[in-house]
């Protein structure tokens, strides 16, 4: 995205004396929308592919359905995923890097509650040898002994470190809180559960749930269309499997009383809030966004400007709006001194209050919107962002399309639009908080903002 201002436009030079004027940035022009050729494989896998050739490389995304309840899966799919390159039939694992850097290439694979991730890029000339070695570990990962022991006990290790940090005690205390038993009521698999899976046991996860009906592979880069589609086809048509049943709908949260998490000696507060979302496809989507955008989701945003810029609570409080395949989720997060934590969590309720009932300012509602537009745009201007959201939205049964008419809709958002969907979803009274800090010295002050419990 190339940004001019409007002298620029107009061929005029802008004057360079001290105090001049500053140019208004003229508004964000919108790309030309990428071709995607697409082709569905009788085995049921997806392929999408778009040709982008400003760079010799190839970006590939890989997406695949790994829906599943209770804490065994969850703790079965994170070994999968941290172990599923140690090895195949044909590599062991220092085989595997070697094979894959000697492409000029990277591959690494992550894992959620909806999805199995496989990310990977190489040289667009080795675009059909990285699809070999994708298509073995794919087809005949081996998850050796040798590697799974040291890998499961250094996992087991990182996941009990984590569960000491306060931030991911809010976190899981909030989705706990509004999700329950679903699977989205946790993020994090307790160590105790990691330790008692083997090996056989994430091989038959891989064989029953490694599979391509469901699946969707992305491929950006300096890549003929047709020929990348053929390429893949030959390296992927005979891996075969059925996907498993998705999550079933998300529940929606409740508000409930304010729940303190008790860190006795803590020295600051974790502050968080949560709630329903819209997701992409709701006609209100973006009016959601740029309301949390005005809110919470940027450094001029109201949040930071009262607790940060103005009390000094905090360095970066925010919000965002995130999506998954059974549901969307509104979050508001601030760590804040504890001897604030009243003051701070008033100003919060404060902002979301001041959302719902009121019209954001046009100069304010304008800014959020150009920043929106902007953020996207960058997100698409490289072949690995263009690649990285056409996954994502693909996952969640948006198309291309979503690039241009997201903008569009954005700009058609009234201030009025922001302030009703603000008054359904921000109100403070509809809405999770959780507070993990010294219950012994932030009660009190809570308590005179609403109802608290202890977890």
């Amino acid at each position: 995205m190339v940004t001019t201002t409007a002298a620029a436009t107009a061929g005029i030079s802008a004057p360079a004396e001290a105090g001049s004027k500053i140019p208004a940035v003229i508004p964000t022009v919108p790309r030309e929308l990428p071709a995607v050729v697409r082709r569905t494989l009788p085995n049921g896998l997806r392929v999408d592919v778009v040709a982008r050739s400003s760079v010799p490389l190839v970006e590939l995304r890989l997406r695949i359905p790994f829906a599943g309840s209770g804490l065994v899966h969850l703790a079965e799919a994170e070994l999968l995923a941290e172990t599923i390159l140690t090895g195949s039939s044909r590599y062991d694992r220092v085989g595997l890097a070697t094979a894959v850097h000697a492409l000029g290439g990277s591959l690494r694979t992550g894992v959620d509650a909806d999805r199995l991730a496989i990310v990977s890029s190489a040289l667009a000339t080795s675009l059909e040898p990285l699809l070999a070695l994708i298509a073995d570990v794919l087809t005949t990962a081996s998850y050796p002994d040798s590697e799974f022991g040291g890998e499961r006990d250094r996992i087991v290790e990182e996941t009990t470190s984590a569960l000491s940090q306060p931030a991911v005690i809010a976190r899981e205390a909030l989705v706990r809180r509004m999700f329950g038993d679903h699977p989205y009521g946790s993020a994090i698999t307790p160590p105790s559960v990691l330790s008692e899976v083997g090996a056989e046991r994430v091989r038959s996860l891989h064989g029953a749930r490694v599979c391509p009906d469901g699946a969707i592979l992305t491929l950006v880069g300096d890549v003929d269309p047709e020929r990348a589609l053929d390429a893949v086809e030959a390296a992927l048509g005979s891996w075969t499997g059925t996907a498993a049943p998705g999550h079933p709908p998300a529940p929606v949260p409740t508000a409930g009383p304010i729940l303190i998490v008790d860190r006795p000696g803590a020295v600051q507060t974790n502050i968080r809030m949560g709630g329903r979302a819209l997701n992409r496809s709701a006609p209100a989507h973006p009016a959601l966004r740029l309301a949390s955008t005005i809110f919470g989701g940027y450094f001029s945003s109201r949040l930071v400007s009262n607790i940060r810029e103005d009390k000094g609570y905090t360095y970066s409080p925010r919000s965002s709006v995130d999506h998954h395949q059974a549901g969307s989720r509104l979050t508001v997060a601030a760590d804040v001194s504890t001897d604030v934590t009243g003051p701070a969590l008033l100003e919060i309720l404060y902002e979301l209050g001041r959302m719902a009932v009121l019209p954001p300012e046009a100069e304010e509602l304008e800014a959020a919107r150009q920043y929106l537009i902007g953020t996207l745009a960058l997100s698409s201007a490289t072949a690995a962002g263009l690649a990285g959201t056409l996954s994502g939205l693909s996952g969640a049964g948006v198309g291309v399309e979503y690039l241009r008419d997201h903008p569009r809709a954005l700009a058609t958002v009234t201030a009025a639009d922001v302030q009703a969907v603000s008054a359904q979803l921000l109100a403070p009274s509809g809405l999770v908080t959780v507070l993990v800090g010294d219950a012994s010295k932030i009660t009190e002050s809570v308590r005179a903002l609403g109802a608290v419990e202890s977890a």
